[in-house]
């Protein structure tokens, strides 16, 4: 109820239904009570507006916009018009809307605090940051608070971050915005600590680090509390830029005394020691070393620190902190690199690594931590240090199969952990097959055994001896990568599919599993376990390429269309969401996150991943929907596609794949690299370029048709429209990326990505397929037919020639592709099963090219129809031999292609039936393989799968060849 004395609006109590109706999500409804109540109360501004939100959710996009411009042009002042006005805007993605709306609201109430931070915020969602600033300021001359003083110079920074004159930032936006602040100073008006870090800011980027420095050291440091350290974080930060090496030191060597475990300022106390040893410092006679204390400028110095640090850890009965063990073995690393004889002193790697294993090996982190010195060790060291580390294990006494297992959780992680460094240090690798049998059976006896311990964990958690599936997994791989026997994959799927089956939260297994079954070529199975990863937020960019790489390839198009549309909603959503982010930033006071979340956007909105899922999507739904029944040309408008325009900004792409996110235990000479990763993004930039301009390229045939269909009445003699400026500079493209493409594919075949590493892109087998070239060739055609009207009938003899051997020379194409089309995606001989999940690929290639085909085919047939008919008349005026032999010679052979492209077609589409027989009779004689190759039903359930998503891909590449078949038959000339 309304407190005593105040008098509700009693237009509150009449729109309070709509609103109910609209929150639960009953449109119509909302609908129908707004147009009631307009009937009564016409001039009611905001039920108009309701009803417009109604109209907006029922996908009346168009009768809403112009309800609400009804409204708008009124410039209302009313705030319940003006804030369903800004929620209608912004569902409908019109963000620029509300600015004028506010504008208005403005001009109309000047003095309004509420309005001019309205508009304030919808400046802020456009990215106006000239008129926040404005904005700001007027906002601060109305109502005298800091906060909005402080708007408008957090405006002008972003003036200066997003210009692009670099100049002008450093000259204008920044000194202005230090100046305000300094302004704020002089006249001690400085409250908040927000105010202070924007200062900081200002000055840093503008590179007076000096200055900088002064104010976290002075009076306004002191309100730099929010987080811990924060002043010496940034004391810290600017001592190294202004390379004072001395200051450094001293602040690392006091912050390392408060918190001994703080890796970071370990790192930053060997940088600095060594630069002063570099320099030759010495202290000071007299006085003290620093403003900041005692300097280290000696390597002695160093090892007294470090022993001190590790005395006093060593001297606590409990709660024993790594940083100072693991800051020693880096001492070594870095005086090893400088030949420095001091790093004797400090100890045997090898015997400090086995003292921290005796500390640390019972708790997860003792792998990682330890891992990264292995480098230390000498090669004859490793079976020393491995079987060192076994002794510090107990075990029980060995079983049957002589393998003695851990008594507890603490010796299990013991054990696990020298596995885990046995494997890094190479010598799983090394082992020969046989050997890697023992392991892997060595492997699994242990994570069965360890699964006793795991009985009360609840399904969420994670299953202590999981590690030991998950390697005995890869070690499968490798005797498969290095033996080329499929039963290792198949085994290794098995096991995988066994663990998750007592730890089904397993994101590693989930992810290992994604991976081996999309290298079969099975993609089913794949949704649900990308789905059960439970990906958030910007997961979708990190490691979405996982999903989207195989799904359009394998044939599975509804999963690549539900896949394509969950990447791009998060990718859109992005764009809207940060704007909302960045307001609540503005609101708090938390300037400093104000870039970082601009440049999250534009991270996101550059992203490699974004760019192929916005392409493969269009491109998947015009192979899908864009028929003779449904003309490419619609499906083309309502993509908005405009081929004269790239919309990708190629120099600004980013690549934001996670490539690391799958677990290895690999040795370094195996691990992935950056020549690795720049390769990978060297060859999906290839692919991604490829596919763009083939997609527009399709988009100038549609505008081709389009243009001839709708003037085939004012055609001129020869039937034939102007082409498009763009159509030979794509198609020029076009051809120089597919020869950039293939000269990347044969370098590379020289190196091959670990198996962990980035996955192969579509284009080596794209290019294999002939599907490439075939595509290009068909795409040229449109470029004759309009060279063919420049020059002439009469005069054309070896154009219409040279477009009568290309219409032969596609048919020969599309032969070749479909030769490669041929074998069983699942064989099985001499119990023994082969996938040979290529063939769904080159299948899926030759649909694409089937349809390209189709609509170049459409193109050329609306040009030469009218051609056809004009010669005609020609022949009955004119009876010229020369001129029918001329016609028989361009349209013949089009006709015979189309003849032959139909029964290619349909040929595939016989054949692929055929497949899918022979996959379903295949489960009887894969039955008996699994049999002898499971020793447990999980490798069953895995080769099920497998045959299970073979038969969907095949039904569903059937149903579209059988689509284009028929429409096929419809072409004639």
């Amino acid at each position: 109820m309304a407190a005593r004395g105040h008098v509700q609006d009693p237009n509150d109590r009449r729109l309070r239904p709509i609103y109910d109706y609209l929150d639960n999500g009953n449109n119509k409804m909302a609908i129908q009570q707004a147009d009631k109540l307009l009937k009564k109360h016409k001039d009611l501004h905001c039920a108009k507006v309701l009803k417009a939100i109604g109209l907006q959710r029922t996908a009346k996009q168009d009768e809403a916009f112009t309800l609400a411009q009804e409204v708008a042009v009124l410039e209302p002042t009313d705030d319940n018009s003006l804030q369903a006005l800004t929620i209608l805007y912004r569902e409908m993605h019109r963000p620029e809307l509300v600015t004028k709306l506010y504008e208005a609201a403005v001009r109309k109430v000047p003095t309004s605090e509420e309005y001019h931070s309205h508009l304030f915020m919808a400046y802020a969602r456009v990215g106006e940051y000239k008129k926040m600033q404005q904005a700001g300021m007027a906002l601060y001359k109305i109502v005298p608070k800091n906060p909005y003083y402080f708007w408008s110079v957090m405006s002008l920074v972003m003036q200066a971050i997003s210009a692009q004159d670099e100049k002008l930032s450093q000259t204008m936006f920044l000194p202005l915005a230090e100046r305000m602040v300094e302004k704020m100073v002089k006249e001690e008006k400085i409250e908040a600590e927000a105010e202070v870090q924007l200062y900081f800011m200002i000055l840093e980027r503008l590179g007076k680090y000096v200055e900088a420095l002064e104010v976290v050291q002075g009076p306004l440091g002191e309100k730099l509390t929010s987080e811990l350290q924060s002043r010496e974080n940034k004391c810290m930060m600017l001592y190294r830029r202004l390379e004072r090496w001395a200051e450094c030191n001293a602040l690392s060597c006091k912050l390392l005394l408060k918190n001994p475990d703080d890796w970071q300022f370990y790192l930053l106390y060997f940088d600095s020691l060594f630069h002063l040893i570099d320099q030759s410092w010495t202290p000071p006679q007299e006085g003290t070393h620093s403003a900041e204390g005692e300097v280290h400028s000696s390597i002695s110095q160093a090892l007294s620190f470090m022993e001190d640090r590790i005395a006093t850890e060593e001297a606590k009965e409990s709660k024993h902190l790594r940083g100072p063990y693991l800051a020693r073995l880096e001492l070594i690393r870095r005086l090893r690199e400088r030949s420095c004889p001091e790093a004797q002193q400090l100890g045997e790697p090898l015997e400090l690594m086995f003292q921290f294993f005796v500390k640390y090996g019972d708790k997860p982190c003792c792998i990682t931590d330890l891992k990264i010195f292995l480098d230390l060790l000498k090669p004859d060291q490793h079976v020393q240090f491995i079987n060192r580390l076994m002794e510090a294990v107990p075990l029980g006494a060995p079983g049957e199969d002589g393998v003695a297992f851990p008594g507890d959780t603490r010796a299990l992680q013991r054990h696990l952990c020298v596995t885990q460094l046995s494997r890094s240090l190479g010598q799983q690798h090394a082992l020969n097959t046989q050997g890697k049998l023992g392991l892997i059976k060595e492997l699994k006896a242990h994570y069965r055994h360890g699964l006793q311990f795991g009985k009360s964990c609840l399904k969420t958690e994670l299953q202590f001896s999981d590690m030991y599936c998950l390697m005995a997994a890869h070690v499968y791989i490798d005797l498969w990568l290095e033996t080329g026997d499929q039963n290792m994959l198949w085994q290794s799927l098995g096991l995988l599919e066994e663990g998750l089956s007592h730890s089904s939260s397993n994101a590693q297994l989930k992810l290992l599993l994604l991976l081996l079954y999309c290298r079969l070529g099975a993609f089913e199975p794949v949704v649900d376990l990308y789905s059960s990863l439970d990906a958030k937020h910007v997961q979708h960019d990190t490691i979405g390429y996982l999903l989207t790489r195989y799904a359009e390839s394998l044939g599975q198009f509804a999963a690549a269309s539900q896949s394509c549309n969950f990447s791009l909603r998060f990718f859109h959503s992005n764009q809207k969401d940060t704007s909302e982010y960045v307001i609540q930033a503005y609101k708090y006071g938390a300037f400093e996150k104000i870039p970082e979340f601009i440049a999250f956007r534009n991270r996101l909105d550059h992203s490699l991943h974004f760019a192929q899922v916005r392409t493969e999507r269009m491109l998947l739904d015009l192979f899908l929907e864009a028929d003779i029944s449904s003309p490419l040309e619609e499906s083309v408008k309502l993509m908005s596609l405009c081929p004269e325009e790239d919309d990708i900004l190629w120099d600004s792409l980013r690549d934001n794949r996670d490539l690391t996110v799958l677990v290895s235990w690999n040795p370094k000479d195996r691990q992935l690299n950056e020549e690795h990763k720049q390769r990978s993004l060297e060859e999906d930039t290839l692919w991604l370029r490829l596919r763009s301009l083939t997609l527009r390229l399709i988009g100038c045939i549609s505008a081709l048709t389009h243009h001839t269909s709708r003037n085939s009445e004012k055609t001129t003699e020869n039937g034939v429209a102007a082409k498009p400026s763009s159509l030979r500079s794509l198609l020029s493209q076009l051809e120089n990326t597919l020869n950039q493409a293939t000269q990347f594919t044969e370098k590379q075949l020289q190196h091959q990505y670990p198996f962990v590493g980035p996955v192969p892109s579509r284009l080596a087998q794209a290019l294999s397929s002939g599907c490439c070239q075939c595509q290009l060739s068909s795409l040229q055609l449109p470029l004759h037919l309009q060279e063919l009207e420049a020059a002439g009938l009469d005069e054309s003899t070896a154009l219409q020639t040279q477009i009568s051997n290309l219409f032969k020379s596609l048919a020969v194409q599309l032969q070749d592709m479909l030769e490669k089309c041929k074998g069983d995606p699942l064989e099985v001989k001499d119990s023994q099963s082969t996938t040979q999940h290529f063939l769904l690929e080159n299948l899926v290639y030759f649909v694409e090219t089937v349809c390209i085909v189709l609509w170049v085919s459409n193109y050329c047939g609306s040009v030469l129809r009218p051609l056809k008919s004009s010669l005609q008349k020609k022949k009955k005026k004119k009876k010229e031999a020369s001129t029918v032999t001329v016609v028989t010679a361009l349209i013949s052979p089009e006709s015979r292609f189309m003849q032959c492209s139909w029964r290619e077609c349909g040929s595939v589409f016989v054949y692929v039936l055929i497949c899918l027989s022979h996959t379903a009779a295949g489960a009887l004689s894969l039955s008996g393989v699994q049999q002898q190759l499971a020793e447990e039903t999980f490798t069953k359930t895995a080769m099920d799968k497998v045959q299970s998503s073979y038969l969907r891909s095949l039904q569903e590449i059937g149903e579209l060849l059988k689509k284009r078949a028929d429409t096929l038959k419809s072409l004639k000339i």
